[in-house]
C-alpha cells in the first residue's frame, strides 16, 4: 500500500501548463531535425547566458583558485548555513537590484535549492495544513505545484481584472478573505509575485500600500516572490516589498516579522540547472527553522562556490543586467509588434521575459471551454505551446501567457510567422 500522497493526483500535472510541456517534449522544434515541430513558448526562461563570464573565468568554472583546485575542500564541506562568500555577495546583489535603496544582511538569508524549495519551505513554516494563502490572479501555474501539494496548504484567489489592467484592489482583497473565511480557512498571509509572472508588469506604490495596509489589519503575513526583479527593463521600477514597508515606517512594528522575500538566480541569470534559491526574512524563528529543514534540499557547495565567483565581479553583475534588460525589451518590443501585425495585442508590461497577450476575439464563446478548445488548436495546428490563463486562475477567459527568451531571436520569427498564419485562418 502506498500514501495517499501518491496515489492521488494533486501534484497539478493534469494542468494544461504541464500538459504542453509533454506534447513539446515528444516533438520538440529543431530548425534543422524537425522543422515542423513544436516550440515551446509556456517556458520563463531567460538563456542570454554568460559566454563571456565564462571564458574570462576559467579558474572558477573548473573549481580552481589561482590554478590550485578546490574540488577537495568542497566536495568535503556542506554546511547548512550556506558558504559565506556566497550569501555576502547574494546580499549585496540583491540590493543592487533594488537600486540599494535597501540592504539585506546576509545572516537573514536561508539557502535553498530552488525558489520552489523556499516557497514550500516558507508554507511550512507559517501555515498548517488546511490553512490558507491569498493570491492575486492570474498567478504562476506551479503554485499549485510549490505550495499545496505536499503543504496542504489552501490558495484562496484575490480576483483580479483587465478593467483595471489586473490591479490589486483593496475590494479585491477583502473579498479573497471573506470567500476564505465562508470556506472556514484560516488565512494565514498573501502571497504576491512582484513583478508578476504571468503579467510582466511590476506593483504600484498604491497597490503595495493596500497590501501593507491588509496585512497589518488582519495580522497576517506578507510573502514576495521577486524571482524576476533584475529584469525590469522599463519604468514605473521595481519597488520591493521591503522597501515599501520602510517607506511607511512600518519596520518597527510587529509587521516586520511578518514579511519575507524568495528570490532565485534562475531568471534573472538565467541559472535554472544550478538551483539556486533562497528566503529572507527577518523573522528570527522563520530563518532558524527553514535553515534546518534546508538540509533536505541543500545546494552543492560546489553550486554556490561557483555562484559566489560569478557574483563577486560588480562591473560584470552590472554589465550583465544591463545588457539583459535591454535585450529582454528589445525581444519583446518584437513580438509585441508580431501580434500587433495579426491584430492581437498585449497587456503593457515593464519586466520579465514573457507577455500577458489578449486572444479573447478568438474565441467561439466567452468562456474557459473555448479558451481549452482555442489553446489546443494553437498547440497542435500551429505548433506554438503558449499557457492559457484557466492554468494561471484568471478570472476572464482568453488571456494566455506567452514567453519570448527562451529560444533564438530566429525561433522567435518563426513562431511569429506561425502565429500570423494561425489567425489568418480564423
Amino acid at each position: 500500500m502506498l500514501s495517499s500522497k501518491a496515489m492521488l493526483d494533486g501534484h497539478g500535472e493534469e494542468s494544461p501548463y504541464f500538459q504542453g510541456w509533454k506534447d513539446y517534449e515528444k516533438n520538440a522544434y529543431d530548425d534543422v531535425q524537425n522543422p515542423p515541430g513544436i516550440i515551446h513558448m509556456g517556458l520563463a526562461q531567460n538563456q542570454y547566458l554568460l559566454k563571456t563570464w565564462i571564458e574570462n573565468n576559467q579558474d572558477a568554472t573548473r573549481l580552481t583558485n589561482n590554478e590550485e583546485s578546490m574540488f577537495r575542500d568542497l566536495a568535503l564541506s556542506q554546511d547548512y548555513h550556506g558558504l559565506p562568500a556566497f550569501k555576502n555577495v547574494l546580499g549585496e546583489f540583491m540590493a543592487e537590484i533594488k537600486g540599494n535603496k535597501v540592504t539585506f544582511d546576509p545572516r537573514k538569508l536561508v539557502l535553498m535549492a530552488g525558489v520552489t524549495a523556499a516557497s514550500e519551505t516558507l508554507m511550512f513554516c507559517i501555515a498548517e495544513h488546511g490553512d490558507a494563502f491569498l493570491l492575486p490572479t492570474p498567478y504562476y501555474s506551479g503554485y499549485d505545484r510549490d505550495l499545496k501539494w505536499r503543504t496542504g496548504v489552501e490558495l484562496v484567489p484575490i480576483h483580479c481584472s483587465s478593467s483595471n489592467g489586473f490591479k490589486v484592489t483593496k475590494f479585491a482583497l477583502e473579498e479573497a478573505y471573506q470567500q476564505a473565511k465562508k470556506l472556514s480557512l484560516n488565512v494565514k498571509g498573501v502571497l504576491i509575485t512582484n513583478p508578476s509572472n504571468p503579467l510582466g508588469t511590476t506593483m504600484s506604490h498604491v497597490e503595495l500600500d493596500e497590501l501593507i495596509t491588509f496585512t497589518v489589519a488582519k495580522q497576517i503575513h506578507l510573502i514576495s516572490d521577486e524571482i524576476f526583479s533584475g529584469t525590469v527593463f522599463e519604468n514605473p521600477s521595481f519597488i520591493s516589498i521591503i522597501e515599501a514597508v520602510i517607506e511607511r515606517k512600518l519596520g518597527k512594528t510587529d509587521l516586520w516579522s511578518r514579511v519575507h522575500i524568495v528570490y532565485s538566480l534562475s531568471k534573472d541569470f538565467g541559472l535554472p540547472g544550478f538551483r539556486v534559491g533562497m528566503i529572507y526574512s527577518n523573522n528570527e524563528r522563520v530563518v532558524s527553522t527553514a535553515t534546518k529543514m534546508s538540509s533536505c534540499g541543500l545546494i552543492s557547495s560546489q553550486t554556490q562556490y561557483l555562484q559566489s565567483k560569478l557574483l563577486s565581479g560588480k562591473e560584470f553583475r552590472e554589465n550583465y543586467l544591463k545588457e539583459n534588460r535591454n535585450r529582454v525589451k528589445e525581444r519583446r518590443e518584437m513580438m509585441v509588434v508580431g501580434l500587433g501585425e495579426a491584430g492581437i495585442s498585449c497587456l503593457k508590461g515593464n519586466a520579465g521575459p514573457f507577455c500577458w497577450v489578449d486572444l479573447r476575439n478568438l474565441l467561439s464563446l466567452n468562456t474557459f471551454t473555448a479558451e481549452m478548445e482555442l489553446w489546443k488548436k494553437i498547440l497542435h495546428e500551429s505548433g506554438l505551446n503558449i499557457s492559457p490563463g484557466a492554468s494561471c486562475h484568471c478570472s476572464e477567459p482568453g488571456w494566455f501567457r506567452i514567453c519570448f527568451a527562451n529560444m533564438p531571436q530566429e525561433t522567435l520569427k518563426v513562431s511569429m510567422e506561425r502565429m500570423k498564419a494561425f489567425i489568418s485562418k480564423q
